[in-house]
């Protein structure tokens, strides 16, 4: 008989069925929330096997400019594939930026390209 009491991964549902967030997921959910207050176009890209890998987490437009934010949770560190899309996206002029939980409250200055620490833009935690 199973009581409901075993550990259940991480990102499946509680003991109410409600779906549990990776620490990863409540960066996501929080840079959203801004880019949906400043009225960004943004989207989640979806590789499934056709796309090309280390493609930022979140990508859109804001104010005519393109972005690329790719979200950590902790210490997180960058795949080779994702500081090279990044440093693509920053060579073609875009936004280009890496976001965790100490830095997500500046992602509206970060698009208003209004003066941020720059390790806050650093690849490597």
């Amino acid at each position: 008989m199973d009581l409901g009491l075993a550990p259940r991964p991480i990102g499946c549902s509680d003991r109410k069925g409600n779906m549990t967030k990776t620490p990863e997921k409540k960066v996501k959910d929080k840079v959203t929330s801004v880019l949906k207050s400043i009225g960004a176009y943004y989207f989640y890209p979806v590789s499934g096997g056709y796309g090309r890998s280390g493609v930022p987490d979140i990508v859109g437009c804001y104010q005519g400019k393109f972005f690329g934010i790719e979200c950590k949770a902790g210490k997180g560190k960058l795949t080779t594939l994702q500081t090279k899309n990044l440093q693509e996206i920053r060579s073609c002029d875009g936004i280009a930026a890496v976001v965790n939980e100490d830095n997500v409250h500046t992602v509206a200055d970060i698009l208003n390209q209004r003066e941020t620490d720059e390790r806050q833009m650093a690849f490597d935690f």
